[in-house]
C-alpha cells in the first residue's frame, strides 16, 4: 500500500469516527456528555480539512497519486 493510499485510508476513517460521533451527540442525553462529543466532532471536522488539504499538496507534487 503507497503512502498516498495509507493517507486517504486514514481520512475516510477519520470521517468514518466523525460521523459516530455526531450520531452519538444527536442520542445523547446528557448534556455534558454530548457537549464533549459535539467539541470532539468539531475538532475531527477540523483535522479532516487539514488532510483534505495534505492530500492535494501530496497530489499535486506526485501527480501519479491522483485519484488512488
Amino acid at each position: 500500500m503507497t503512502i498516498s493510499a495509507q493517507v486517504k485510508q486514514t481520512l475516510a476513517n477519520l470521517k468514518s469516527v466523525q460521523g459516530t460521533l455526531e450520531t452519538f451527540a444527536s442520542v445523547e442525553e446528557n448534556l455534558e456528555a454530548k457537549a464533549i462529543l459535539t467539541r470532539n466532532s468539531q475538532r475531527i471536522e477540523q483535522i479532516i480539512k487539514d488532510m483534505e488539504k495534505r492530500i492535494g499538496i501530496l497530489e499535486f507534487e506526485e501527480p501519479q497519486y491522483k485519484g488512488f
